[in-house]
């Protein structure tokens, strides 16, 4: 028990840092390259968040603990919405002025929809991978058009560009970025196989362990950023963090185990967990969005977000234990 916690601990601390030398260096580049801004932030930022989940979902998947794989995925969802943005909302209330980020909540709830049609027959295969995958590039693609055409007004822009890593190098960007990618693969390795270890020992499922330890864990860099950019007044990157890593959770991560290990979806996915992420999903739409003017998440809110996330967290402990 001692020598897989401790490689769960290693894993975490690798991930953080690897997924920071990984964005850090991908954007860099990208914006050598003549990225925008606020393109480098919704696309690479938002994959180089969720690179952690992506790569523990591709290691959990070619051990065949296709559990842990889909319990990562959605419990990242749930962790971003409840914890992340419900944490960040309590400490500073959040105003969302972007309007491409208000445009996309709809591919949001569109890409978890999607989702649930494919996994609705209780079965992950390969043809639902390669369509959760088709969905990533049709989302990168719309997602790349709203920026492109509201650039130049929108508030991101400016919030992005203050973000954005300055006077480095093409090559020691690619450098960074190389070395990121090293790293956040012997992270993962480590945390799955730490992950999995427990699991065994206290005799939990792997999908619990993925819903819990991984999903929080996988979360930290979004709870992060989110908190950070929050104190910096960019309230618009502290959601559009959340969103985006949430759209790439359910189009990228997901299809991982589907190509890899095409397997059964865990009867509890359906019955509870997807539904609660769901729920939070709309729920954040709804407070979220701004129909009458600028879209806010107050301290109340967030608390309760926050509330839920803990009284999540109680029913897979009182589940797992009954």
């Amino acid at each position: 028990m001692l020598v897989s916690s401790a490689a769960i601990i290693v894993g975490f601390i690798l991930l953080l840092w690897g997924a920071e030398r990984f964005v850090t260096g991908a954007a860099a580049t990208a914006r050598n390259l003549g990225m925008s801004p606020l393109i480098i932030g919704l696309t690479i930022v938002g994959f180089g968040t969720s690179a952690p989940e992506i790569l523990i979902s591709a290691m959990a998947s070619w051990d065949h603990n296709t559990g842990l794989a889909i319990g990562n995925a959605i419990g990242s969802n749930i962790a971003n919405i409840a914890l992340v943005l419900g944490a960040t909302a309590v400490i500073m209330p959040l105003n969302v002025k972007s309007e491409t980020l208000r445009r996309e909540y709809p591919i949001l709830f569109a890409a978890t929809m999607v989702t649930l049609a494919l996994i609705a027959d209780g079965e992950l295969d390969r043809m639902d991978g390669f369509i959760l995958l088709s969905g990533l590039v049709i989302m990168l693609y719309w997602v790349i058009s709203l920026a492109t055409r509201s650039r130049r007004s929108d508030p991101m822009e400016s919030e992005f560009e203050a973000e954005m890593p300055k006077k480095m190098t093409t090559l020691m960007a690619a450098g960074w970025f190389i070395v990121g990618l090293i790293v956040l693969l012997a992270g993962s390795r480590l945390l799955v196989t730490g992950a999995v270890d427990i699991a065994k020992q206290i005799g939990v499922s792997d999908l619990v362990i993925g819903l819990t330890v991984v999903a929080i864990g996988t979360s930290l860099p979004e709870l992060a950023t989110s908190i950070i950019s929050a104190l910096k007044k960019e309230h618009d990157i502290a959601i559009g963090n959340i969103l985006g890593s949430n759209m790439f959770n359910l189009l990228a991560v997901m299809s991982v185990p589907g190509i890899i290990s095409p397997g059964i979806v865990p009867e509890m996915v359906l019955e509870r967990d997807y539904p609660i992420m769901t729920g939070l999903t709309i729920a954040l739409f709804a407070i979220a969005y701004g129909f009458r003017g600028p879209g806010r998440i107050t301290r109340a809110e967030g608390g309760l977000l926050l509330t839920s996330f803990i009284t999540y967290q109680g029913l897979l402990y009182y589940m797992g234990n009954g």
